[in-house]
């Protein structure tokens, strides 16, 4: 991404007229000095549009005063940035008096996302099913497909439909696109892109899933990035963003979704996939050395004790086809809580993912988890006992303890599959965006 072919910036070239070279040596020197002073301070502000875009998706500067705060910028330089990036259609400067009660002096503007503007294209293949979004700044989603319940042997297949569903969306809502991203539940290597180890699906270890979906976003004529990551590190990644994760520095998610146990870490603001992307295989963890077998070729990993299929198996249910497991395992958790068998298999995953987690924690020392998917479901059931656990087997827990929270956001890997593509707009939204706006 660049900004080859966008329009001249102002100031960036002048144009010496007759009279001008016939000015005084001093004249020309104190223009000189001014247009040099009035360009430095040009591309400072230009230099501030993609931190300020940031601070208004991630909803941190909620008015001009706060971004001129937080920016380090004069009022004016926040002003000329807002207007900025309201002309490239990306947020809204609303001047109208609506201040807080108690406000001394001029109310400052009003910044938002400008619900009109651009969308990501976002994509999600798990193992009960397939479904595309589109997703605007902020984290709002804008349009949903219906979501597919079966998945194919062939990554192409199924990327080739879901991007078509994407496409789809695109064409109803006329939205302009400025790029696609996708959540799969496997480690995605880096740089390469493939899927090392999509094991509750039955695609073939080291499917080169960007490569193929980069190839379907280019043949259904969607511009922008194509790029993909794993499901859970990329709902951490909003949940950081949007959801419960805000303001954490080291931030530990783990969830359940439809099959599996996943896990990411947020470090000092940043997600940390490690070398080539492959951080956090939280799943494979053993919290029951004589458990169920599990797909790595290990026992008792908390991917195959603590996920919807261990909490139906442990309440003596046989999963059915008509809806997916972690549906039917919520729908038993939230309708028969109170029976005994529920309660008791309840307990089991409660106390397997307490042992998870507090490993965990006495190897990462985070200042907050997050718990998504089932594992939310959970820590609504009995967050006493899961708390309790935790501290009692983490030599920080018993200190204090690290708040353990439920995620905030609906289809958040969806929305964390959108913060990929939407990255190359907050780092440079004048060289991406300008040239077309």
């Amino acid at each position: 991404m660049n900004g080859n072919g966008a329009p001249p910036r102002v100031g960036d070239a002048t144009t010496v007229s007759a009279a001008s070279s016939a000015a005084s040596s001093a004249g020309s020197s104190a223009g000189s000095s001014a247009g040099s002073s009035a360009r430095a301070k040009l591309e400072r502000g230009r230099g501030a549009l993609g931190p300020a875009l940031e601070l208004v998706h991630t909803g941190r500067a909620p008015t001009r005063a706060v971004l001129t705060a937080e920016l380090g910028v004069t009022r004016a330089t926040a002003g000329a940035v807002a207007a900025e990036l309201e002309a490239l259609g990306l947020i809204r400067v609303d001047s109208r008096p609506g201040g807080a009660g108690g406000t001394q002096g001029r109310p400052s503007h009003r910044l938002s996302i400008d619900e009109n503007g651009p969308v990501a294209l976002a994509a999600q293949v798990h193992s009960d099913g397939f479904r595309a979004a589109l997703v605007g700044l902020g984290g709002r989603i804008v349009a949903t497909a219906p979501g597919k319940v079966t998945v194919s042997a062939d990554p192409a297949q199924v990327l080739g439909e879901v991007v078509e569903a994407g496409a789809a969306l695109l064409a109803e809502t006329g939205r302009r696109c400025i790029g696609a991203g996708l959540a799969v539940p496997s480690a995605v290597a880096e740089p390469d892109g493939t899927a090392l180890n999509p094991l509750h699906l039955a695609w073939p270890a080291g499917s080169p899933v960007r490569a193929i979906f980069t190839e379907c976003v280019k043949a259904a004529g969607i511009d922008g990035p194509a790029l993909t990551g794993n499901d859970v590190n990329l709902a951490a990644l909003a949940e950081h963003r949007h959801g419960a994760g805000r303001s954490a520095q080291h931030l530990l998610c783990v969830a359940t979704g439809h099959r599996g146990v996943g896990g990411a870490l947020v470090l000092d603001g940043r997600l940390h996939s490690g070398s080539s992307g492959l951080a956090l295989e939280v799943g494979h963890l053993t919290v029951n050395p004589e458990g169920r077998p599990c797909h790595c070729g290990s026992r008792g990993c908390l991917d195959v004790e603590a996920d919807p299929l261990a909490f139906l198996t442990a309440a003596g249910r046989v999963p059915g086809p008509e809806v997916s497991l972690l549906q039917q395992a919520r729908d038993l958790l939230h309708g028969e809580y109170a029976e005994p068998a529920v309660r008791a298999a309840a307990e089991e995953l409660i106390d397997r993912l307490g042992q998870g987690l507090a490993g965990l924690v006495n190897i990462l020392n985070p200042d907050r988890i997050i718990l998504g998917g089932l594992h939310r479901e959970l820590l609504y059931a009995d967050p006493e006992r899961l708390r309790a656990v935790v501290a009692d087997r983490s030599l920080w827990g018993r200190s204090g303890g690290v708040p353990i929270l439920p995620c905030t956001l609906d289809h958040n890997s969806l929305v964390g599959a959108a913060e990929l593509a939407w990255q190359p707009v907050l780092d440079d939204p004048l060289g991406t965006l300008g040239a077309a706006a």
